[in-house]
C-alpha cells in the first residue's frame, strides 16, 4: 500500500491515540460476501456488553450512567471539570471498563465526587440505571468511582497475593485461589486426549458453601446479549460461502445455545477446515489473559476479509512450518514429529468487538485448545489493514529518541515495516503452533497458572526473533536481505528495553503479560550478553540506549533462551517459569524508568493506539438486502454513544 489521502489518525486524550482503519476490497466483494459480512459484523457487536461486565461487574451500571450525563447533562459542557469527565468517560470507553486497558489497574478520575454529584443531578437521571432514589443511587456509584481501594485491580499476578481475590475481573465471585485450584484438579482429567477447555465460558461462585459455574449461553448468563448473537449466526450461516463455513457457523449456534464446550471443540475443527471463505469470523470466548489463572475466556468479535496479495506471504511461511520445527534450537524431544495443518492468511479487518477493540491485536493464532493444534493444526492471520494503519501514525520522533546512531534510524525507516509483519508472521504461524507438551503434563495454564501467558508469548516472540534473520525467509521470497532482519532485533531491544516503559506508572511493575514478555527476553539477552558486549548500554547527552553490537550472538542468545522456555512448556515446571519472569519480567530499574517516561513525555505521543470501527449500512429492497455501503466514523464519542444506542443488550443485573 501506498501513501493515500485518507485520515487514519482523529484524536488524542489522556495516553490514548484513537486511530482509523480502511477497508480495501470492501465494495468489489459480491453482494453474498457483503451480506455475510454484514451479519457477522452484527454478531460481532451484540457481544460488546459481555466484556464490560466480565471485566467488573459494576461496569455496565457504570458505562451506562457515564453516558447518560454525556447525552443529557443540563450544565456548562465547556468547563474544565467537564472536559475531564469527558476524558474519564473516553477512557472507561476505551478500556470496555474502569480498569486500564494495559495495566489492568483502576482508572481514577479526574474531577471531584461533588462534580459527580452536579453531573448525574443536572442530568436525564431517568434513564440511569437505577431503582430506588437518585441520591442512593449516586451515593452508591462514588465508592465504586473515586475509591482506589475498591476493586483496585483488575488482574493482579502477584505471586505473593492470592490473584483471585486480588483480582477485580468478574469470572470469579467468593473464592479463593487455592478454591478455584483444587476445583479444576479435581475435575480434569490429565490423561484425557481430548481435554475441553475448562470454564472458557462461565463465571465460577460459590453459593451456599458449594461451588458451580454460570455458564454464559442462551438461557443462562449473558443470554440477552448472546440471543442477539445466535440471530445474527443463523443469517450468516444461510449467507455462507461454502458448506464448511455453513457447518462451522452452525456448530457455533449450538455452542451458544448450550453452552457445551464439547460443541465448541467441534466448532473449531470446522473453522479450521474451513481455508477457502473470503469472509471469516472470530466470535466468541476466546483469549484467557484477562483470568489470572488462565482458564476463562473473554468475549471477542473480529470479521474480516482475506488479503489475497499479502496472503501470499504469509502462505510461503506457513507452507515451511515442518523445516521450521525440525531446524529450531529447542531439545529434539520436544518437537513436534508431525506438523499438522497450519494454514496462514493475511486479513483486512471490517470489524472488531470486545476484547479485540478499541485496542487491537496485529496477529492471531487460533484454536487455542492444545490438542486441537496437535491433531488439527492452527489458523494463523496477520491484522494487515490494521498494521498498515499504526505504520501511517508512527513517529520519527520518537524513533529518533529511542535510537542510538543515524545508522538505525535509516535502517529502521528501511526496514521496519517487512521486519514488523514478518515477526508477527512468525510469531503467530510458527511461534504458537510449534513445540509439544510432554505425555501426562497437563495444559500450560494448569502447570505454569499465573505466568502461563507470559510464557507462551515469550517462546512465540523467541520462535520469532530466532528465525528473523535466518537465510530461509531470503531463499522463499519473504525477506529483502539479513539488513532488514536487524531493523527487527533493534526495535525489539528499543522496544523492551526502554520504549514500553513510557506505558508504566513510576513505581509500578510490569503485569501484562506482552509487556512482561518483552522486558523478560530483552533483560534476559542483556545480561546474558555482557561478557561478549552483545549488547551495549550507552549514554548520550544523559540519555540510556541498548546498542546491539552483534546481531549474529544476540541471534544464539535468543535460541538458547527459547530452548530454555520450550523446555519449561514442556515439562510443566512452573518453579522455574516463576523464576524466569520474576527475575527478568516483572521489575523495572526506577532510574531508567523515570528517564524514560521524561523523555517520552517530552514528545508528547500517546503510548496507546485504538481504533473507530468502520460501519456498516444495509441497502433494503422489498425487505432484502440490496447492497450494503461502508463509511468512515470520525469521531470516537459518537461511535461509542452509537454503539450504547444499539448494541446494549444486556442490563445491570446480568
Amino acid at each position: 500500500m501506498g501513501k493515500d489521502n485518507f485520515s487514519y489518525q482523529s484524536e488524542k486524550f489522556a495516553d490514548i491515540e484513537i486511530l482509523r482503519y480502511q477497508v480495501r476490497g470492501f465494495e468489489e466483494l459480491s453482494l453474498k460476501q457483503k451480506e455475510l459480512a454484514y451479519y457477522l459484523y452484527e454478531a460481532a457487536l451484540s457481544g460488546r456488553d459481555i466484556l464490560y461486565d466480565q471485566h467488573y461487574k459494576y461496569n455496565l451500571k457504570i458505562r451506562k450512567t457515564l453516558e447518560t450525563i454525556v447525552k443529557s447533562y443540563k450544565g456548562n459542557r465547556e468547563s474544565d471539570d467537564f472536559k475531564k469527565f469527558l476524558i474519564y468517560t473516553k477512557r472507561i470507553w476505551f478500556s470496555n471498563g474502569i480498569h486500564h486497558h494495559y495495566s489492568t489497574k483502576k482508572i481514577m478520575p479526574e474531577f471531584s465526587i461533588d462534580y459527580f454529584k452536579e453531573l448525574a443531578r443536572n442530568s436525564d437521571y431517568k434513564f440511569f440505571p437505577v431503582n430506588d432514589s437518585i441520591n442512593h443511587f449516586i451515593e452508591e456509584l462514588i465508592p465504586l468511582i473515586f475509591n482506589a481501594d475498591i476493586a483496585a485491580q483488575r488482574v493482579c499476578l502477584d505471586p505473593n497475593t492470592d490473584v483471585i481475590k486480588s483480582s477485580s475481573t468478574n469470572f470469579y465471585e467468593g473464592l479463593t485461589q487455592k478454591e478455584v485450584e483444587e476445583y479444576y484438579k479435581g475435575i480434569i482429567e490429565k490423561d484425557d486426549p481430548t481435554p475441553v477447555s475448562y470454564g472458557l465460558n462461565s463465571k465460577l461462585i460459590k453459593e451456599n458453601g458449594k461451588i458451580k459455574e454460570k455458564v454464559w449461553r442462551s438461557g443462562g448468563m449473558y443470554s440477552p446479549a448472546i440471543k442477539k448473537i445466535i440471530y445474527w449466526l443463523e443469517k450468516a450461516a444461510a449467507a455462507a460461502e461454502n458448506e464448511i463455513q455453513k457447518s462451522a457457523f452452525q456448530k457455533l449456534v449450538e455452542f451458544y445455545k448450550t453452552g457445551d464446550l464439547k460443541l465448541f471443540d467441534e466448532y473449531n475443527i470446522l473453522w479450521l477446515q474451513d481455508t477457502e471463505s473470503r469472509i471469516d469470523t472470530v466470535n466468541g470466548f476466546i483469549e484467557v489473559y484477562g483470568d489470572p489463572l488462565g482458564y476463562r475466556g473473554s468475549f471477542e468479535g473480529i470479521v474480516s476479509i482475506k488479503d489475497l496479495e499479502a496472503t501470499k506471504r504469509i502462505k510461503s511461511i506457513s507452507d515451511q512450518a515442518k523445516w521450521f520445527e525440525d531446524n529450531s534450537p529447542i531439545d529434539i524431544k520436544f518437537k513436534k514429529k508431525n506438523v499438522t495443518g497450519i494454514t496462514a492468511k493475511a486479513i483486512t479487518v471490517v470489524v472488531e468487538s470486545g476484547d479485540s477493540s478499541p485496542s487491537t491485536p496485529i496477529g492471531i493464532n487460533l484454536p487455542n485448545a492444545t490438542w486441537i493444534r496437535e491433531k488439527y493444526g492452527s489458523k494463523s492471520v496477520n491484522l494487515e489493514n490494521i498494521v498498515y494503519a499504526y505504520k501511517m501514525a508512527e513517529s520519527e520522533e520518537l524513533l529518533r529518541e529511542f535510537s542510538f546512531s543515524e545508522k538505525e534510524v535509516e535502517l529502521a525507516k528501511k526496514y521496519s515495516a517487512i521486519a514488523d509483519v514478518l515477526h508477527t508472521d512468525l510469531h503467530e504461524v510458527i511461534g504458537h503452533g510449534s513445540g509439544q507438551i510432554m505425555p501426562g503434563v497437563g495444559a500450560p495454564k494448569q502447570t505454569l497458572k499465573n505466568y502461563a501467558s507470559t510464557i507462551e508469548e515469550a517462546r512465540a516472540d523467541l520462535v520469532a526473533l530466532y528465525y528473523l534473520p535466518d537465510e530461509k525467509l531470503v531463499d522463499i521470497g519473504v525477506l529483502p536481505n539479513l539488513e532488514a532482519a536487524k531493523a527487527g532485533y533493534d526495535k525489539y531491544i528499543r522496544n523492551g528495553m526502554l520504549v514500553q516503559l513510557a506505558r508504566i506508572e513510576i513505581g509500578d511493575n510490569l503485569e501484562e503479560s506482552h509487556m512482561r514478555n518483552r522486558q523478560l527476553i530483552s533483560k534476559w539477552a542483556y545480561e546474558f550478553g555482557k561478557d561478549q558486549n552483545i549488547i551495549e548500554r550507552k549514554i548520550r547527552d544523559g540519555k540510556t540506549f541498548f546498542v546491539i553490537n552483534d546481531y549474529q550472538k544476540l541471534r544464539i542468545l535468543f535460541g538458547e533462551l527459547l530452548k530454555q522456555i520450550q523446555r519449561i512448556t514442556s515439562t510443566g515446571d512452573f518453579e522455574a517459569a516463576k523464576n524466569i519472569v520474576e527475575t527478568y519480567g516483572v521489575k523495572i530499574e526506577i532510574e531508567l524508568h523515570k528517564e524514560v517516561k521524561q523523555r517520552y513525555d517530552r514528545l508528547n505521543i500517546p503510548p496507546y493506539k485504538g481504533f473507530i470501527n468502520p460501519l456498516l449500512k444495509p441497502v433494503m429492497e422489498d425487505g432484502k438486502i440490496k447492497d450494503v455501503l461502508i463509511e468512515y466514523p470520525d469521531d470516537f464519542t459518537e461511535q461509542m454513544l452509537y454503539y450504547s444506542d444499539n448494541y446494549s443488550f444486556l442490563s445491570i443485573e446480568n
